[in-house]
C-alpha cells in the first residue's frame, strides 16, 4: 500500500508499481487539449518501465475516437477540453467499449467538481498535473491491473464542497450492516486485505461484499462506490474509520 501526498491510497503489487511484471508493457491513451502538457507527458511516461504511450487526443471527440480504434488499457484523461470534456468522453468510452479502458483523470485542482463527476461516470481514479511522472505512471499501472487507486482525503475535500445529495440517493435499505460496513472501511482507503483484517473476515468474504455494493450501488468500479458513499450522506467528510 502505497501513500501519496495527497492521501492517494494505491492498493497494489510490487510488480505494478516497478514495471517488473508482465512482459506487455501497458499501453496508454493520453488526452489533453494543451499540446505542451500533452506532448510532455507522452515524451516523460513513455520512458517509464511498463509503460507504451500508443496514441495522443486533443480533445474529448478525439479521446473517445482513438481509445475505439487503438484499444489502450489506460486513458489518461484531462477533464476540461473542448467539443467534448472528459466527463462526456469517459462516460462514452465506458459505455461503447467492450472492454472498456480504465480512466485515469488528470488534472490540475484536486477540488475541480469535474473531478468528482468524473469519477461518478467511471473514472478509476485521479492525479494532478504537478505530481513527479513516476507517480502518474504507478496510478496508470495500478488501474491498469485492476487494482483501487483511492484518494480518501481529496475526495473528502471535494465533496465537502459540494451540497450532499439525499440520503436516498443511496439504498441503504438494500445493503446489508456488513456491506455499509465495507463501504465506509472502502470509504478510506482501505484495502480488501486490511479490510478483512478490520471485520475479521476472510479475503474472499470481502470480496463479496465489495462485489455486492458495488452491484447494489449501481457503481461503475470502487472509486465511484466511495463517491456515491460520500455524497449520500453515508460517509460523511472527516470520516477516518
Amino acid at each position: 500500500m502505497i501513500e501519496s501526498d495527497v492521501g492517494a491510497t494505491v492498493t497494489t503489487s510490487r510488480a505494478a508499481v516497478d514495471g517488473t511484471g508482465p512482459a506487455n508493457p501497458v499501453t496508454l491513451l493520453i488526452a489533453d487539449d494543451d499540446e505542451v502538457t500533452r506532448s510532455g507527458l507522452r515524451t516523460l511516461l513513455a520512458a517509464q518501465p511498463g509503460i507504451a504511450v500508443v496514441g495522443e487526443a486533443a480533445d474529448g471527440v478525439e479521446a473517445v475516437d482513438q481509445a475505439l480504434r487503438l484499444r489502450p488499457d489506460v486513458v489518461l484523461m484531462d477533464v476540461r477540453m473542448p467539443r467534448r470534456n472528459g466527463i462526456d468522453a469517459t462516460r462514452q468510452l465506458l459505455a461503447e467499449s467492450v472492454p472498456p479502458p480504465k480512466v485515469v483523470v488528470i488534472t490540475t485542482f484536486e477540488n475541480d467538481d469535474y473531478v468528482t463527476a468524473a469519477l461518478s461516470a467511471g473514472a478509476s481514479g485521479f492525479v494532478l498535473k504537478r505530481h513527479p511522472v513516476r507517480q502518474i505512471a504507478e496510478a496508470v499501472r495500478v488501474v491498469a491491473a485492476g487494482e483501487a487507486i483511492l484518494f480518501p482525503a481529496a475526495l473528502r475535500r471535494m465533496v465537502a464542497a459540494r451540497p450532499l445529495g439525499s440520503a436516498e440517493a443511496l439504498p441503504r435499505a438494500a445493503l446489508t450492516g456488513r456491506e455499509e460496513e465495507t463501504l465506509r472501511l472502502m470509504a478510506t482507503g482501505l484495502s480488501n486485505p486490511e479490510i478483512a483484517q478490520s471485520l475479521t473476515v476472510s479475503l474472499e468474504t470481502v470480496k463479496t461484499h465489495v462485489g455486492n455494493v458495488l452491484t447494489k450501488l449501481g457503481a461503475q468500479n470502487r472509486t465511484h462506490a466511495v463517491v456515491i458513499a460520500y455524497e449520500s450522506g453515508l460517509v460523511v467528510p472527516g470520516f477516518t474509520g
